[in-house]
């Protein structure tokens, strides 16, 4: 694939369905682990899904690693660098060993506290604490997979992720139930087998990535030298990555937010809620394979001044995005109340997540503006736009209107995710338009004849 002069609709597509067949099966493995969890107990289900706030520091870490690196290595791959590509890939590896190291210490410190602020009984907090504490010890084989995994990315290869997602998955079934009950030698974990069965099928999905790149050009450029730390692209690094990771974290703090006013609930809300996120990710998949093509697409085509490209590919996947999303919301209205009932037999879990999903699948259009949005600025090397965005719609707002309603004022449930509703709808056609705008102003400052439309 050229990502610079190939068909754009046909590069969409060759990127996107791989990567949204990968995230299939990616939230599948969630949804498994939900299944598990909810076997052992209610309270095992709900710890899952109050430990995610926590999860999420690892994810917004390694999520602004991987985003800074493909913007990077993908605007270099379009300047025909393949040797400073190659340089970059090696100092991204040390970020992410240096980033481990901060992010195992601030979640193994902060996560009791965390769990308590949540309302967390005794029995949650201790399921949670087993889970995350597995977590976090392989927390190092998560970083590296998606920090290697960038560096196919931005060569157009979401191929091989997908294929690591896919065995990821139907490895999950089976380690699940051999690391909670336990068979012969194998002793019997509980919750933390399933926190163990994630780090093991991350393990070899690293091998697996590590196989892909000795195959790619990367390795005729890869010496020793390239892995001494360079000042500079470490810094190059670290501007893209940590105003993407901050983004995600506000996603994560925003998340943390919504799990803290929705636990005033219930004991059970917190669980019927998170178990509907699990679902509704299913149909957001489309979406996430778009937002990966997008990064690739803008990052080359920006490092090879092929504007007038940008504009086509951020307002076509747009497109592609919000058709998809009509109908994923009206599969997710219909069948919400009999996919709850799959999950739990517990009455206010399947209340609180049908309630949820009905009202979600509402907000579906929102998602690919949010979304593509994100990475079309990520790919314009513009990642604190993006930062900016995400503490406005996720932190700032809800703080400012969602917790006074709730804690204050004592709006029902339902009335709670009907006002994040329209804060949703508000916030899309706001960064539609900025990003509309944005993209003009770029091209004119290359191209004074230019005529917006």
């Amino acid at each position: 694939m050229d990502l610079t002069k190939d068909n754009i609709t046909t590069l969409i597509k060759k990127i996107a369905v791989p990567a949204s067949i990968g995230t299939f099966f990616q939230t599948m493995y969630n949804l498994v682990d939900s299944k598990f969890a909810g076997l052992i107990s209610p309270e095992a289900l709900t710890a899952i899904v109050k430990s995610f706030p926590i999860y999420l520091i690892i994810i917004a870490a390694s999520v602004g690693i991987s985003a800074g690196t493909t913007a990077l290595i993908s605007n270099t791959l379009g300047k025909k660098d393949n040797e400073k590509a190659s340089v970059l890939f090696a100092q991204s590896i040390l970020v992410a060993l240096l980033i481990t190291l901060i992010v195992t210490s601030i979640g193994i410190i902060s996560m009791k506290e965390i769990l308590l602020i949540l309302k967390s009984n005794e029995q949650i907090i201790s399921y949670a604490l087993d889970y995350m504490k597995i977590i976090f010890s392989g927390s190092i084989i998560i970083f590296l997979l998606v920090t290697m995994n960038a560096s196919l990315v931005s060569r157009g290869d979401t191929k091989s992720y997908r294929n690591v997602l896919i065995f990821s998955f139907f490895l999950n079934i089976f380690l699940n139930p051999l690391f909670i009950y336990g068979f012969y030698v194998v002793p019997a974990m509980g919750i933390s087998g399933i926190a163990l069965a994630t780090i093991v099928s991350e393990l070899v999905g690293l091998i697996y990535i590590i196989y892909k790149l000795n195959k790619t050009e990367i390795r005729k450029y890869i010496f020793f030298e390239c892995f001494k730390p360079k000042k500079d692209l470490i810094l190059d690094i670290l501007r893209q990555a940590i105003p993407s990771g901050l983004s995600m974290g506000m996603v994560g703090l925003g998340v943390f937010i919504l799990i803290y006013l929705v636990s005033s609930y219930g004991e059970y809300s917190a669980g019927g809620y998170g178990t509907g996120v699990r679902f509704e990710q299913l149909f957001l998949l489309p979406i996430l394979g778009l937002n990966i093509a997008t990064l690739s697409l803008v990052g080359q085509n920006f490092g090879a001044n092929n504007l007038e490209r940008i504009k086509e590919i951020y307002f076509l996947t747009l497109k592609y995005g919000v058709g998809l999303m009509i109908i994923g919301g009206l599969i997710i209205f219909t069948s919400s109340p009999y996919v709850m009932s799959f999950f739990s037999s517990n009455i206010d879990i399947i209340y609180y997540g049908t309630a949820y999903l009905k009202i979600a699948a509402i907000a579906g259009p929102c998602y690919p503006v949010f979304y593509i949005s994100s990475a079309l600025l990520q790919g314009l090397q513009k990642p604190t736009h993006a930062m900016i965005i995400n503490l406005l719609r996720m932190i700032f707002i809800p703080l400012v209107i969602l917790a006074p309603a709730v804690l204050i004022f004592s709006i029902s449930y339902i009335e709670m995710f009907t006002y994040l509703l329209i804060i949703n709808y508000t916030f899309a056609l706001m960064i539609f338009f900025y990003c509309k705008k944005k993209i003009n102003k770029i091209i004119n400052s290359y191209n004074p004849n230019f005529s917006a439309v």
